[in-house]
């Protein structure tokens, strides 16, 4: 089993930017070998995919709302991802929530259930 832990959300003016972390535990001797994701979910929508990492957070992969303000990386020493976001607008507004593919390192998977592990989720606020 693995725990995912989504902490660094909160409220923040359009234009600013925000750290969120995901810690993980549990099985954590293979962290290093689990894709990374990052999705988000606005009140009434589909839970939309951001970006994803591969193992060692050398390969990435965004989406086309978020790329060039977004940035996902990882440290596997600490067995956490990240995800900053830059230049935050009000539509960014939704809960976020991390996930790890752990039977797969490749970045490229996009959709919700093709990840095996979730977060609780975290909410950001983006105001106008």
């Amino acid at each position: 089993q693995v725990q995912l832990v989504e902490s660094g959300g909160g409220l923040v003016q359009a234009g600013g930017s925000l750290r969120l972390s995901c810690a993980a535990s549990g099985r954590t001797f293979a962290f290093s070998s689990y894709a990374m994701g990052w999705f988000r979910q606005a009140p009434g929508k589909e839970r939309e995919f951001l970006a994803a990492c591969n193992w060692s957070g050398g390969s990435t992969n965004y989406a086309d709302s978020v790329k060039g303000r977004f940035t996902i990386s990882r440290d596997n020493a600490k067995n956490t991802a990240y995800l900053q976001m830059n230049t935050l607008k009000p539509e960014d507004t939704a809960v976020y929530y991390c996930a790890a593919r752990t039977y797969s390192s490749s970045p490229y998977y996009t959709r919700s259930d093709e990840y095996n592990y979730w977060g609780q989720g975290t909410q950001v606020t983006v105001s106008s």
